[in-house]
């Protein structure tokens, strides 16, 4: 009588070996995606470098601190001071509002709202960051322009004295960047906020129990457990936020009187943004001018990609305080 091969032994290794070939199929795939990705972003900085090359050598002013934009003029003149300063200030001005506002909503929703009105406030918070651009931009225009007449007054009577804030033409329409500012961090709230919430909810329990047990009350236990454990999840959000700010568009453009003077005065019409200005002008520039709008954009691009380096750095020297491998 001959003996055979128990059926058990060789199901596992069909299933080990079925098994490896998916491993290898998914590694490959991911791989792949990982290259596609890198050979994308290497297509688009060379693409945006060439063409900016070609507008940089006819450019007769200085790229980085000439105010006018005539690239099209017989002897084009470009530069990005006003177009770089109307970028970082408006983002930076939505920044200081949205984070610590975002910050308070994701900690309500996670740690202080009863179930019921938690989860209908988190809905509405993630409803509102599907809302389009051009949604945010007239209802900027039509509804937060005219209202904030009366705030621009405001700052101007009692903070003038800081300049910024001091409105050298009064009663002016506010379509300036602290306007759309303002408008910027209305639409990366959502954004922020709907990170820092998942990032607040993955806390150790254990490390909240912890603090309540050793009588701390509840914002003792937030600012020595939840916060510690959420900060490189809130950086991440920001700069999330601080990204769609960078490249916001069509809603600066509504909001936005642009022009080429670089003013200090916040409260002040003008100025503008990289994506605005390419937005509003890329239809009318003739071939070389749209060269020049290549360049501006190719700074923008730079400035996109070392804002993401930073934060990769900051979380990852951050990453030890955060608690994770407590």
């Amino acid at each position: 009588m001959t003996s055979s091969t128990p059926a058990a032994p060789r199901g596992r290794e069909r299933r080990k070996r079925d098994s490896r070939v998916g491993d290898k199929i998914f590694m490959n795939l991911s791989r792949g995606s990982g290259i596609l990705l890198l050979v994308v972003m290497a297509a688009i900085a060379g693409f945006l470098t060439w063409r900016s090359a070609v507008a940089l050598t006819k450019n007769e002013g200085n790229f980085l601190t000439t105010f006018e934009w005539t690239p099209d003029a017989p002897e084009p003149v470009f530069g990005i001071a006003v177009l770089a300063f109307g970028t970082i200030v408006s983002a930076l001005i939505a920044m200081l509002i949205a984070v610590p506002v975002a910050i308070g909503i994701a900690l309500f929703i996670s740690h202080y709202a009863p179930r019921r009105i938690a989860q209908p406030f988190a809905y509405l918070v993630d409803l509102l960051a599907a809302v389009p651009s051009i949604i945010y931009g007239l209802w900027g225009a039509l509804f937060l322009v005219p209202h904030l007449s009366g705030l621009n007054s405001w700052l101007d009577e009692f903070l003038g004295w800081t300049y910024i804030f001091d409105q050298s033409r009064a009663g002016t329409t506010p379509r300036n960047l602290f306007t759309v500012g303002i408008l910027l961090a209305i639409m990366i709230l959502p954004i922020i906020t709907a990170v820092s919430r998942e990032v607040f909810r993955q806390v150790p329990r254990m490390h909240e129990e912890a603090a309540l047990a050793l009588g701390a009350t509840r914002w003792e236990m937030i600012r020595t457990s939840v916060l510690p454990f959420g900060r490189p999840g809130i950086i991440s959000a920001s700069m999330l936020g601080l990204g769609r700010a960078l490249g916001e568009t069509i809603a600066v453009a509504v909001v936005l009187s642009s022009s080429n003077v670089l003013s200090l005065h916040l409260l002040d019409p003008g100025g503008g943004t990289f994506a605005q200005n390419i937005a509003l002008k890329f239809n009318e520039a003739q071939p070389f001018g749209r060269d020049a709008l290549m360049a501006s954009g190719l700074v923008l691009f730079v400035i996109t990609l070392l804002v993401n380096g930073a934060a990769r750095l900051i979380v990852a020297r951050r990453k030890e305080y955060s608690g994770a491998n407590a």
